[in-house]
């Protein structure tokens, strides 16, 4: 009977991108690479476990440029392939590159998700207690390590703009989930709300948050982040508990 290496292989890519792409709102492309042979397969051994993706738009339409992902030694139970599934029988590590550009963060800016955060927040302007709602929101990685923003807020209570500018260096947390914003330094504007600033340097995090890139039985550890012009390189850490399958 001849061998026909990369049968197993080709179904398993298949399964795995489709699972893969199940938790995506919209990917431009995805391709999982399992590398392995006939008989490693049957004792439940993988050999490496690719996985590349370009234009993955995650929940709160968080897009990413790029997504790398690498494993290898992965263990699996051998009876899951007939079913053209990868079921992990113990947990892996892995290395992950994610890139983000300065149209994906603004893209997350402009959002309904964080719009309607800004507008649910009750903050001080001026002595009074206010509403605000997002009137536009640029995002900018100007280099030197920073991350620039410059925003125009309207104050729903007397129908004002305020405008916040700010750039600040991001530093990743202690335990590799958060990202916190160091050394701001506020723009021109004058008689500016602090809450006002603060509400927008929290959702500068909140979208820069390691959990918004976890997907399903995949969790990131961010050990580096790389601010150049234009772009946002994270290098992390992955925990797989299980590959999504379809």
């Amino acid at each position: 009977m001849p061998d026909s290496p990369g049968l197993g292989e080709q179904a398993l890519n298949k399964a795995a991108e489709i699972g893969l792409s199940s938790q995506l709102d919209e990917v431009e492309s995805l391709d999982v690479d399992i590398k392995t042979d006939p008989l490693k397969l049957v004792q439940g051994q993988v050999d490496s476990v690719t996985i590349e993706g370009e234009g993955m738009v995650m929940q709160k339409d968080l897009r990413m440029e790029e997504f790398d992902m690498q494993m290898t030694n992965v263990a699996i139970n051998p009876l899951s392939v007939a079913f053209g599934k990868i079921e992990l029988t113990k947990p892996t590590e892995a290395n992950a590159q994610v890139v983000l550009t300065e149209a994906d963060i603004n893209r997350a800016f402009n959002s309904e998700y964080v719009r309607s955060q800004l507008q649910s927040q009750k903050i001080n302007v001026n002595g009074q207690v206010t509403t605000i709602e997002p009137q536009h929101v640029e995002f900018r990685l100007p280099g030197d390590g920073k991350v620039a923003l410059n925003a125009t807020m309207k104050i729903v209570e007397t129908g004002e703009n305020q405008q916040v500018a700010f750039s600040a260096v991001p530093k990743i947390s202690a335990n590799g989930k958060t990202v916190t914003l160091e050394n701001v330094e506020y723009g021109e504007s004058e008689e500016i709300s602090p809450e006002l600033t603060k509400a927008l340097i929290d959702q500068t995090s909140e979208i820069l948050n390691l959990s918004n890139f976890d997907l399903e039985g995949i969790s990131l550890q961010v050990n580096q982040l790389k601010v150049e012009v234009g772009k946002l390189t994270l290098q992390a850490e992955a925990y797989v508990e299980q590959i999504p399958a379809a």
